[in-house]
């Protein structure tokens, strides 16, 4: 799968952009602010219609413009697909191939994109909340059920806290109705735990491997999904939602008096262990930067077992995170393999020698300018 052409219309610093890329490495060279980011930010949002920077999309929209629009030529192993994205006051609109998308889910997972960033590097030390995003961004684009139960999941969730503040209020007080949503909340939850446990797995796999050989065999690499139910009771989906229900019939007292939910995926966790030991309490800035980039690489692999399609790469400054040995084993793992597209201020050192022949755009207060090839 690559991203043959992407064009733009008052989409933040771009008023308008036409532009065709190469289905190996792109590389958007320019200073601090000019739009590299927001390229990236571009070719995620029509992937996911959502930005991974901001949950306002008024952000996207160019400074005085009413709306935003992004058009892609994607070309996968069935054909060419064009898709569209039009952000506007009223929200979104989706088309595949022409058509208009009735729901956001049925286009989501067209083009499938991961981005490594900074930030993304604090997947392991961060907060659980980042690693509980990673997990339904990610799982979200390769299975389509997996962001539909999420997204029902959300909306019950939202309910069942809203009518826990009202029982705590003494403004309700029919338990029934709480049972009834608990048990709907159970029903996703369980669709949830189980997706994330199966695709965990297969992930640890590839980021395993990815990580013996970045270390020389010297580590490895383990994943533990944190979770309130007990081992035992994770064998099945019908196992983990019986065990949900009656969790949540022992808390009901206290949920009532916390006024929220507190149990169920989100409030889960992923663990990752070096060497059997914890990498975000006891290991090493280097371990902890190793472990992020062997999970992000192991992406790459995992979205092909599962879509049959190898994803857009989208590696925002990354490069200046990472000491010369990753840089090296990162350029190394993708060459020739993903459409890749790559912000940097300068390409140099590593990068300049092991990048074969990329498309290198200058960007300028939003505007594009290719360079001659060397």
């Amino acid at each position: 799968m690559y991203l043959e052409n992407l064009e733009l219309h008052d989409f933040r610093n771009y008023k308008q952009l036409a532009v065709t890329f190469s289905q190996g490495v792109n590389v958007l060279l320019g200073e601090n602010a000019q739009g590299k980011t927001n390229l990236l930010e571009a070719i995620y949002v029509l992937a996911l219609t959502r930005s991974h920077r901001t949950a306002n999309d008024k952000e996207l929209i160019r400074w005085q413009a009413s709306t935003a629009t992004l058009k892609g030529r994607l070309h996968k192993a069935t054909g060419s697909l064009p898709l569209e994205l039009e952000l506007g006051k009223k929200g979104k609109r989706a088309k595949v191939n022409h058509l208009e998308q009735a729901k956001l889910s049925q286009y989501v997972g067209n083009l499938n994109v991961i981005v490594f960033a900074p930030e993304d590097l604090a997947i392991v030390k961060g907060a659980p909340s980042l690693r509980r995003r990673f997990m339904d961004m990610e799982f979200g684009q390769m299975s389509p059920k997996y962001l539909y139960n999420l997204s029902q999941y959300r909306a019950i969730l939202k309910q069942r806290n809203q009518y826990l503040r009202q029982l705590n209020h003494h403004e309700a007080k029919d338990k029934v109705y709480l049972g009834v949503l608990s048990d709907q909340l159970a029903a996703f939850g369980a669709e949830i735990i189980a997706k994330r446990l199966e695709l965990l797995k297969q992930l640890e796999h590839w980021a395993q491997v990815i990580h013996a050989e970045i270390t020389q065999n010297q580590e490895q690499l383990s994943f533990h999904y944190v979770t309130q139910i007990a081992d035992d009771q994770l064998t099945s989906v019908d196992h983990i939602y019986q065990t949900l229900q009656t969790m949540y019939a022992q808390q009901q007292a206290k949920e009532i008096f916390q006024g929220t939910t507190l149990l169920g995926p989100h409030r889960d966790d992923l663990q990752f262990s070096v060497n059997g030991k914890n990498v975000q309490t006891f290991g090493s800035q280097g371990q902890q930067r190793t472990t992020a980039l062997s999970v992000k690489l192991a992406e790459i692999d995992l979205m092909k077992a599962e879509t049959g399609e190898y994803p857009v790469l989208l590696l925002d400054d990354v490069l200046s995170e990472l000491d010369a040995a990753r840089q090296t084993h990162l350029l190394t793992a993708i060459q020739n393999k993903v459409q890749t597209f790559l912000t940097t201020p300068s390409l140099d050192g590593v990068a300049r020698k092991l990048i074969n022949e990329p498309k290198v755009f200058e960007v300028n207060h939003g505007i594009l300018h290719e360079e001659e090839p060397h």
